[in-house]
């Protein structure tokens, strides 16, 4: 699956995207494997109320189901006007 990341979450992390390998069932489980790989990872993920994410291009929570998923997306609340 591709992982894609933005704005500061990005920065942190230091790389726009990466595919992986996982056995996650959700995107909370897909977190938790990802902070235990690097201390950027955990920095990154350190606040979920900072973030966003999207599932398929498919803006969801964190509980969602990533079993058959393409694409997970980690991003800041977007604001506008």
């Amino acid at each position: 699956m591709d992982v894609l990341y933005f704005a500061w979450v990005r920065e942190r992390i230091g790389i726009p995207k990466e595919r992986i390998e996982t056995s996650a069932k959700t995107v909370a489980d897909l977190v938790a494997e990802l902070c235990a790989r690097e201390e950027r990872y955990a920095a990154a993920f350190a606040d979920l109320s900072a973030l966003r994410v999207a599932v398929d291009q498919e803006l969801t929570d964190f509980d969602a189901n990533i079993e058959n998923a393409r694409e997970v997306a980690f991003f800041p609340p977007m604001t506008g006007g």
